[in-house]
């Protein structure tokens, strides 16, 4: 059974730095691209960040471009988001999502809420 699991959400001020992590189980962690999405209140999910497969390369959304960074530890079977300089915008619920070679975002994790206060 795949999982993935969230973590490192919370409350945090305008400026703050956030590191959120998705460690996963029950897949070939290393064959996957790896990805974070974030839903807002009262908005659709949207993309954030993506990451390949052994680290490279990695995509990011305008709006989080040059703020957050994605990363991958192939032996944790972890992924990370660190985003700085957090703006009340990034307040939603962050999610993980894995996808194989068809690129298809297949499994998802539960969400971890971030809250950024102004």
């Amino acid at each position: 059974q795949v999982q993935l699991v969230e973590s490192g959400g919370g409350l945090v001020q305008a400026g703050d730095s956030l590191r959120l992590s998705c460690a996963a189980s029950g897949l070939a962690f290393s064959s996957y691209n790896m990805g974070w999405f974030r839903r807002a209140p009262g908005k659709e999910r949207e993309f954030v960040a993506s990451i390949g497969r052994s680290g490279v390369p990695t995509t990011y959304a305008d709006s989080v471009k040059g703020r957050a960074t994605i990363s991958r530890d192939n032996f944790k079977n972890t992924v990370y988001l660190q985003i700085n300089t957090l703006k009340p915008e990034d307040t939603a619920v962050y999610y993980c999502a894995a996808a194989p070679l068809s690129g298809r975002w297949s499994y998802w994790g539960q969400g971890t809420q971030v809250t950024v206060s102004s």
